[in-house]
């Protein structure tokens, strides 16, 4: 007997439908199977499907553009739409003729073609949406559609909706692409060793020459075990055995296609200790965990990544629900490392030294003006010694420190003292 998918709504529905009404044309980036045309055909069920994941599709696409686009019932959805940039002219001279709202949803899992088609082609015409794997908010179908930022407003509008999320390591484990939630069936290997395949086969190997499949699926697990640590690209070319450029090359295909987020340093003159280098963050869990190895909710919960993995699942929770409500994440989002917190120690002579240490803050959130700092905790007793390295946003005389907070496991929260909160993930 076979499983009837169940739809999860998906935060974004309102932003695309407003959006749609406002603009000629909306775009809607995000990575393969994270929902993009079962949203449209489930918001617009009457709507013009026309998907370019077939070579046929993309021929007939590529042949005649100007016939393809006329022939197309308005409004219609254009799935894939980078695949045949020929499409492009022919519907900006389609929408410029056609003076009116609501004419085109294109789609793209290569977020840099399809951008740049944008620009060259769209620009001015188009309003541009990313959607993101499920988030928590969307799997445990809680009606709250607001950015995460610790204020104690948004803690206690946010306490309203509160929802206890029971074994949240399985949700870390199985990751938040849409089909192995709509059908709890699905085999969790199976599905990642087929989007591994396919995601080579269709998105990689169009956009880059690769002669070792093998060295490319090795990079892959190497970026994957480094989720939440700074990028060294030297370090991953010597695990995979190719050249730091490459891993560049490699590195950047990552980025264009949705499959990691490089999360900014934040420093300034008044940081002057501050490491510039970003953060690297796989934006599926499950993805991350299938490539490392960690087969079992129970292997990844007690495994020696754990904490990277709850990490970065954190981060991401906290990305979506900028990316949910419509809002630009990418300048808002930071994290710290500096060397300017110092030890005194006594040195094999005898002498008092002073040690340079690392300053850490996981996540910074900046809001009109004021920096959010956030430390993540995998344990579920956090203290306020965790929150240390707080201070030091205090020498940024341009801006003030908001409210500090401690992301953990604990259920409860708890004011750890003035201006450092303990709060559970479930407040995201």
């Amino acid at each position: 007997m076979s499983v009837v998918n169940k739809y999860y709504k998906r935060a974004l529905e309102d932003v695309i439908i407003k959006s749609f009404s406002n603009n000629k044309i909306v775009s809607i980036l995000g990575t393969r199977q994270c929902g993009k045309s079962t949203l449209v055909e489930h918001v617009f069920p009457n709507i013009e499907t026309v998907s370019l994941k077939t070579d046929f599709m993309v021929a007939q696409a590529k042949t005649n553009p100007d016939s393809f686009i006329k022939g197309l019932s308005i409004p219609a959805f254009i799935d894939e739409a980078q695949k045949a940039p020929e499409l492009f002219g022919s519907i900006q001279e389609f929408v410029d003729k056609n003076n009116f709202y609501s004419q085109f949803i294109l789609s793209g899992s290569n977020k840099q073609k399809l951008d740049d088609k944008i620009k060259e082609s769209l620009s001015g015409r188009t309003s541009i949406i990313e959607l993101s794997g499920l988030s928590l908010r969307e799997i445990n179908e809680i009606n709250f559609n607001k950015h995460f930022v610790p204020t104690d407003e948004y803690i206690n509008e946010r306490k309203k909706y509160l929802k206890e999320y029971k074994d949240l390591w399985f949700y870390i484990h199985r990751g938040s692409y849409p089909e192995l939630y709509d059908n709890p069936q699905k085999d969790w290997e199976e599905f990642y060793s087929s989007y591994i395949q396919t995601y080579i086969e269709k998105d990689v190997l169009t956009d880059i020459k690769i002669k070792d499949i093998t060295a490319f699926i090795r990079f892959l697990t190497a970026v994957a075990a480094r989720t939440g640590e700074i990028i060294n690209y030297d370090n991953i070319a010597n695990d995979v055995g190719v050249s730091g450029v490459t891993v560049k090359e490699w590195v950047s295909v990552l980025i264009k296609t949705n499959i990691i987020y490089l999360l900014q340093p934040y420093y300034n003159s008044h940081l002057n200790r501050a490491i510039k280098t970003p953060k690297i963050f796989f934006r599926d869990t499950g993805l991350a965990a299938y490539l490392t190895g960690w087969l079992t909710k129970e292997q990844l919960e007690k495994g020696a990544k754990n904490g990277a993995f709850f990490e970065t699942f954190i981060v991401n929770e906290i990305i979506k629900t900028f990316i949910n409500e419509g809002k630009d994440y990418s300048k808002r989002l930071f994290f710290y490392n500096g060397k300017d917190k110092t030890k005194k120690k006594i040195d094999k002579n005898g002498n008092e030294i002073e040690i340079q240490l690392e300053n850490e803050i996981d996540l910074i959130i900046e809001e009109n003006g004021v920096l959010y700092p956030i430390e993540i905790k995998k344990k579920d007793t956090p203290v306020a010694s965790d929150a240390s390295a707080f201070d030091v946003l205090d020498k940024d005389v341009e801006k003030h420190r908001g409210m500090g907070v401690i992301i953990s496991s604990n259920s409860n929260k708890v004011l750890l003292r003035d201006n450092l909160i303990c709060l559970p993930f479930e407040y995201i």
